[in-house]
Parts: C-alpha cells; structure tokens; sequence
C-alpha cells in the first residue's frame, strides 16, 4: 500500500478509536481483541519503507522510539479509561478526561520525534506510525481485557466506582 493508503487507514482507525473511547462499551476480555492491532501491524510492516535506506541507524532508533510512546501511551490509555461491572455482571469501559491527556502528550511526542528525525535527514514512512498505532491499541487491549478479568469475583458482579458510597455529609449553614 501506498503512503497515502496508510494515512487514510490511520486517520479512519483514530477517527474510530476517538469515538468509541468516550462512548460507555461492554468489555470482552476472553474475544480476540489483539486481533485488530494484528492486522496493523502485518499492514506496517509489509512495506519497504519502514526503515530509511541511506539512514538505517537513526531510522532504527526513531522507529523504537515510536514504538515506546505507542505502549507507553496504550498503557497510559488503559489505566485512565474508567471500567466497571454492570448489575448483570457485565464488565463495562469509558475513557476520562485523563485518557484526553495521555492522548495529547502522546500525539505531541510523535509529533516532536518527526520533527527530529526530519532535522536529522531521516526519510519516516507513514509504516512507523501505523506500527505505534497497532502498539497503543494492543497494550491497551491488553491492559482492559486484565482489569475487566480482575473486577470479575466468584462471589458476584462487583459494584461501580461509587456505587455503593453514601453521599457525603453536607454541614447545615
């Protein structure tokens, strides 16, 4: 596939994950939710131009580096993302405004390694990005499908974030 292709298909999953991530959705930590990201990166990496030809080092090093910030962002995107148990027992998900923040610290850290790497010379393929993607989504996946397998319980469904607290007291004026 061309650039163009993977800029689209980027665009498109982003769009997608925007979203969905704000809209409450039940969890299923036992589908194949690594599937997806999968598919990204075997899209990735069947181009040429992951790696810079006439710059391979540094090419290698922005491509790890923007590996990092996809998991570190992925992981940062599935620990701010507010998960619960229904009454049914069914495990349910929403990002936080937290997940907005991890969202834009990560977009500018990919921001600033192109930036960098186009200082340096070096040619980044639209591959790279495409592969930090697929890392973000599968270390998020990962980290909700574990905490919606530990708010699972043999006693029952477990409650909410705040179900079950009684409201604070408020003083008489």
């Amino acid at each position: 596939m061309s650039g163009l292709v993977n800029a689209l298909v980027i665009v498109a999953v982003v769009a997608l994950m925007i979203t969905r991530q704000f809209r409450a959705h039940a969890v299923d930590a036992d589908r194949r939710w690594w599937l997806p990201p999968v598919v990204l990166a075997v899209v990735a990496l069947r181009e040429p131009g992951v790696l810079d030809a006439h710059h391979r080092v540094e090419s290698a090093v922005l491509l790890a580096v923007e590996l990092l910030i996809g998991l570190l962002t992925g992981a940062g995107w599935g620990w701010t993302t507010r998960v619960w148990t229904a009454p049914d027992g069914a495990v349910w998900a929403k990002s936080t405004t937290a997940s907005i923040a991890v969202w834009i610290v990560g977009i500018a850290l990919r921001a600033g390694v192109f930036a960098l790497g186009a200082l340096r010379g070096v040619h980044q393929d639209s591959s790279a990005l495409l592969l930090g993607l697929a890392g973000t989504l599968l270390v998020r996946g990962a980290v909700l499908a574990w905490r919606a397998r530990s708010l699972g319980s043999e006693s029952g469904p477990v409650p909410a974030y705040g179900a079950g607290s009684r409201p604070a007291w408020k003083e008489s004026v």
